[in-house]
């Protein structure tokens, strides 16, 4: 069985589940950036690789739809699109990732927590004159402060 692992995942687990086990160049620098010292120990054992193109696209274009597109980091979205490319389960503790592969239909499973009961979408709203928007712009075109995320009444 193939697996595709982020880094919330690595952080809960002990051991590498059976099977293949596969991550990001991504992910395994965020291990690296936070010290984790069981990678020198599953450096050989896991199968770094980055996802193609058209899968990061196919991601980029589903996280625009449901809103994740601004809860989702490159190496999120990287998970996701390898997830696509390998046809592998997703094992995340991360709900945003969760919810988008939901969307996709992406099989995933939680490590060390539950996964997620029901999907999600997610508008932005203006901090400032708290009009609300479809589409994650880089500031408020009414006014010109910045936006954040709310869940989606729909």
């Amino acid at each position: 069985m193939k697996f595709v692992l982020d880094t919330s995942a690595l952080f809960s687990m002990q051991d590498l589940p059976p099977g293949e086990a596969h991550a990001t160049p991504g992910v395994i620098a965020e291990l690296r950036k936070y010290e984790d010292p069981r990678l020198r120990f599953w450096d050989d054992l896991l199968k770094v690789s980055s996802p193609t193109e058209a899968a990061l696209r196919k991601v980029r274009e589903a996280a625009a739809r449901t809103g994740d597109d601004a809860r989702l980091s490159p190496t999120d979205l990287e998970v996701l699109a390898l997830t696509v490319d390998l046809g592998a389960t997703l094992l995340t503790d991360d709900y945003s990732i969760q919810n988008l592969a939901r969307v996709m239909g992406l099989k995933y499973r939680g490590v060390g927590m539950k996964e997620i009961k029901e999907t999600l979408t997610w508008k932005y709203r203006c901090v400032g004159c708290r009009k609300e928007w479809d589409k994650n712009y880089p500031d408020c075109p009414v006014c010109g402060s910045a936006l954040r995320s709310v869940r989606s009444r729909k």
